[in-house]
């Protein structure tokens, strides 16, 4: 009797092991590590934009775009920031940009504008309307520039140009509300071509931020706040992100960040460069209301990450750990 108890509850004890094995333990994975951000980007302003006239016919400067760009996706980049701006002048210079990008498995981050909303090149002026129009003329008629994952800014640094900075003006409302019409613009059009193009993002200075992107602004521009945010300390830089994410009620995306700028940090060396970044990527937000970081910039400037040789300074390991890293 005692055997058959025995055997029985052995039989019911391999049952169960069996059965936990083939039934529970799958649902036990372990949890997939992420990045610290979602977007990590460097951006290539002094190259896709300020020269795009110079250089549009000047096919050796494939060359080049080729050494950033690969540069840029070593250091576990995901996106990479391109300036060059939307008239269809420059659309061959910003095709040359973005297939270099696609080569290299990188997004992209529209993060150009018209000429005429600031003047660049000799273009004339545009008024509020007509950047609307042409916003929507250009995301329907290049379908082929963008892909799935990508982000499109239609007025990158709104306050520099069309009626003015809102700080001056007070026309905070009208600034707001076009702002929001940009946005629902380019939804729509990128809804027509059937592509998921993440818009908005609408990058600006910080206190351009405080002033307008209040929690209703945010919400109705896609819920992200973009900040182009250049202060003397990290410790600053983290306490204004923390504000901002707070003031705003979205999520936030440093879209400019970058040491040194001389008459605010001063002059840096290579070590003070790479130990400032450090200090300020170890303390911002992870995987929660900071969703990324764009670097400015890649190479020209100040804060450049390689130097007119595509030698990289010592920032460039600190950047490359804090992209690479996943938890």
């Amino acid at each position: 009797m005692k055997r058959n108890i025995f055997l029985a509850a052995f039989f019911i004890i391999i049952v169960f092991l069996v059965y936990t094995n083939l039934s529970v333990k799958p649902l036990l994975t372990p949890r997939v590590k992420q990045n610290l951000w979602q977007i990590r980007s460097i951006d290539t302003v002094k190259y896709s934009r300020d020269v795009a006239r110079e250089k549009e016919k000047d096919l050796e400067f494939d060359k080049v775009i080729e050494i950033q760009v690969a540069n840029i996706a070593k250091t576990g980049a995901n996106y990479i920031a391109i300036g060059t701006p939307y008239d269809s002048e420059f659309k061959p210079f910003l095709n040359r940009w973005v297939a270099a990008a696609r080569h290299y498995n990188l997004k992209v981050w529209f993060r150009g504008n018209f000429s005429g909303w600031e003047g660049w090149f000799n273009y004339p002026k545009i008024d509020r309307a007509q950047h609307l129009k042409q916003t929507e003329e250009f995301i329907v008629n290049n379908s082929d520039l963008f892909e799935d994952g990508d982000i499109f800014t239609s007025c990158s640094e709104c306050e520099n140009g069309g009626p003015g900075d809102p700080r001056q003006t007070r026309d905070i409302d009208g600034y707001r509300q076009f702002l929001i019409s940009e946005y629902n613009t380019s939804k729509t059009a990128f809804a027509k071509i059937n592509k998921k193009v993440a818009t908005g993002y609408f990058s600006m200075n910080g206190d351009i931020a405080r002033l307008i992107m209040d929690s209703t602004t945010t919400k109705a521009t896609g819920g992200v706040v973009v900040i182009d945010h250049y202060v003397a300390t990290p410790e600053k830089l983290v306490g204004d992100v923390k504000e901002l994410i707070k003031s705003s009620g979205g999520q936030l995306f440093l879209g400019e960040l970058g040491v040194p700028i001389p008459d605010i940090t001063g002059s840096m060396t290579e070590d003070e460069q790479a130990n400032w970044i450090k200090k300020a990527l170890t303390d911002l937000p992870y995987q929660g209301d900071l969703i990324g970081l764009n670097y400015w910039v890649s190479v020209g400037g100040s804060t450049q990450l390689w130097d007119e040789n595509n030698h990289p300074r010592k920032v460039v390991d600190v950047l490359k750990q804090f992209y690479s890293q996943k938890i």
